[in-house]
């Protein structure tokens, strides 16, 4: 853990004393967007035209905000066109490093440096800020395009489709004001939830926090007893912002973040969708539980100092799901 102040790295946990107990997320600040012909797009600047070989993702194979971009660029056959490096899943002193003493763990295939903190110094030598992933890195102009997981997805989603990107749509514009809406609540009471949930210092934090998770998780819940998915029966990215919280659930948040009311696994529909769409073509392949296992339970160590790593509830994530018969 730790952050970047006007260029100099400082191993600093975040900051609850001043908010109650309370986590607050900081907000990305590289938000450029790849467009097909470059125009700038919805944030930043432009100049950033859909190439192959021009850009690089780095992730962490831990980090649900980084899986979200991993499941899209599998969706939309991406592979060929960003390549990907992966982070050593502890996250200690120096942050996220290029560690290789783990497997998946690639290095840093483009520069071979240490850390990501020399990633956004590249950028910006004088960045004041978390250093997050995902890293969205454009070569030809040696600069960050973007850290916003939710931008980098819609790119993925459409602004490689001239150039070889699969098709499929994951943001239609006719369900553009549905996902919208549905990701206004699963963002702040699932997605972020979980972490107020389990980074809160009061129990007053706590308790405000891990209701929020599990009010929305019975409203998802709901909603998938209508439909395959969140918004009918197309596979949206609303889904896949969900779902990288549902897999992490029952391995992690029930135990490490204090989530325990229930488990996906006590809910028919999400755990459904979680295995519908874990069995989905190319996706169970983002997913390594032994580099989220081991970066929450190993690298918080104001809440798991011990850095033991609990057995976990058993999943079977292969078992049939039924939901393709189901909402035919």
């Amino acid at each position: 853990m730790g952050q970047l102040v006007e260029g100099k790295w400082q191993d600093t946990w975040y900051d609850t004393k001043s908010t109650g107990g309370h986590f607050k997320r900081s907000v990305a600040q590289f938000r450029n967007w790849i467009t097909p012909d470059g125009a700038p797009g919805e944030h930043g600047v432009g100049g950033f035209t859909a190439e192959r070989d021009r850009y690089h993702l780095y992730v962490s194979l831990a980090c649900p905000w980084a899986h979200r971009t991993l499941l899209m660029r599998a969706l939309k056959g991406l592979e060929d066109i960003i390549p990907v490096s992966v982070v050593h899943p502890l996250m200690l002193e120096h942050g996220w490093t290029f560690g290789t003493d783990f497997p998946a763990a690639t290095g840093d295939d483009l520069y071979h440096l240490n850390y990501a903190y020399e990633i956004y110094l590249r950028a910006q030598n004088d960045y004041t800020g978390r250093v997050t992933v995902p890293i969205l890195w454009d070569k030809k102009q040696q600069t960050i395009v973007s850290n916003e997981s939710s931008d980098i997805i819609r790119m993925f989603n459409s602004a490689f489709d001239a150039i070889g990107a699969k098709a499929g749509d994951y943001y239609p514009q006719n369900l553009r004001t549905e996902i919208d809406a549905i990701n206004e609540w699963v963002y702040p009471q699932i997605n972020n939830g979980v972490y107020k949930a389990g980074f809160a210092t009061s129990q007053d934090a706590y308790d405000e926090a891990v209701n929020g998770v599990f009010d929305a998780l019975e409203r998802a819940e709901e909603l998938l007893g209508k439909h395959r998915y969140l918004t009918g029966n197309k596979l949206t990215e609303a889904d896949l912002r969900l779902w990288t919280t549902l897999v992490r659930f029952d391995p992690v948040y029930v135990t490490h973040f204090k989530c325990d009311r229930h488990r996906i696994s006590d809910y028919p529909n999400l755990y459904g969708f979680l295995r519908d769409i874990y069995q989905l073509q190319g996706i169970r392949e983002t997913v390594d539980f032994a580099h989220i296992r081991n970066h929450y339970y190993r690298s918080h160590a104001t809440i798991n100092p011990y850095g033991i790593i609990s057995t976990g509830p058993a999943q079977d994530l292969e078992s049939p799901h039924g939901r393709d018969i189901r909402f035919s």
